[in-house]
């Protein structure tokens, strides 16, 4: 992995972790569902906009656009909505934490419904990370956390695990920037007629307002997707993933940099477990598709005797 590749990987780890941070300054002026779908409309449009500027198509094939449905709905209109509600109610350190432990939810995922092996490595990186979100979560509970958020955080989790998954489909057969602006449209339409049955329009204009949606939306809504697809395009899609192991630590620490949260031990412990759960299960994968050498492949040469 060379240093230009880190250097992505880097910055996509930091862009999206800070979107908790720039989500829990949102919701605290502006009702959540109504600005995330306002978010994904500007998003969505910039990102078909370029596309077609690069030469991509919405002529996508029936697969494709199955795929951009399901993750719209289930990333941007389940997994972001339900957090950007919770976020009303819990920090923004405690969802990035649960939002982080996504990697291990797709490893589970993949053994129990798609038929995955998984190393033995991967397996006690499964048990090491879901005992490290255990233990945050139980902390958090001691000290007054709401349930009902941390509830949502976690069917959120597992909707982005579904959406995860289900890029499988979507980006087969190229349009890839396309698509994620599509399915950024998709989730814009979701969250639009949910927030006009369930929101008080209500917002409290102020300049950290301002500047955290136009933050959300530019950085972790379009930047930080560009920066992944070009570090998939360099070094793959399993070597990429291994970035996420960063995200609970920038998680926890742009929030208490910016927001002053507060961090204890076991939240710091916590996350320490969380990211070698997700950096073995990574790790694991990359050694599986390690390709088998020509020779070794080779079944031994006879003897005549």
């Amino acid at each position: 992995m060379d240093l230009r590749a880190i250097g992505l990987g880097l910055a996509f780890a930091f862009m999206w972790s800070s979107a908790f941070t720039s989500a829990r300054i949102i919701v605290a002026d502006a009702p959540p569902l109504m600005s995330l779908s306002l978010r994904f409309l500007i998003s969505g449009l910039l990102g078909i906009a370029i596309a077609r500027a690069m030469g991509q198509t919405w002529r996508l094939t029936r697969p494709q656009w199955k795929s951009t449905f399901i993750f719209g709905i289930c990333q941007n209109a389940l997994y972001l909505g339900l957090f950007f509600v919770a976020m009303q109610r819990i920090e923004a350190s405690l969802a990035a934490i649960i939002a982080a432990a996504m990697p291990l939810f797709v490893g589970l995922a993949g053994r129990l419904f798609l038929g995955d092996r998984l190393r033995p490595v991967a397996v006690l990186g499964l048990v090491l990370g879901m005992g490290g979100v255990a233990l945050i979560m139980g902390s958090r509970l001691t000290g007054g956390a709401d349930p009902l958020a941390i509830g949502l955080c976690i069917i959120g989790t597992l909707a982005l695990t579904v959406a995860t998954l289900s890029v499988r489909g979507a980006s087969a057969g190229g349009n890839v920037l396309m698509i994620v602006g599509l399915q950024m449209l998709v989730g814009a339409a979701a969250l639009a007629v949910v927030a006009a049955f369930t929101e008080d329009w209500q917002v409290t204009w102020s300049t950290p307002l301002i500047v955290a949606f136009f933050y959300t939306t530019l950085v972790p809504g379009l930047a930080a997707t560009f920066t992944w697809f070009v570090l998939v395009n360099r070094i793959g899609a399993i070597r990429a993933a291994t970035f996420h192991f960063l995200n609970p630590f920038f998680g926890v620490l742009i929030a208490a940099i910016v927001l002053g949260e507060a961090v204890g031990l076991l939240d710091i412990f916590g996350a320490l477990i969380i990211a070698l759960g997700i950096l073995a299960v990574q790790l694991s994968k990359q050694a599986q598709a390690r390709p088998v050498p020509a020779h070794a492949a080779e079944p031994p040469a006879k003897t005549v005797s």
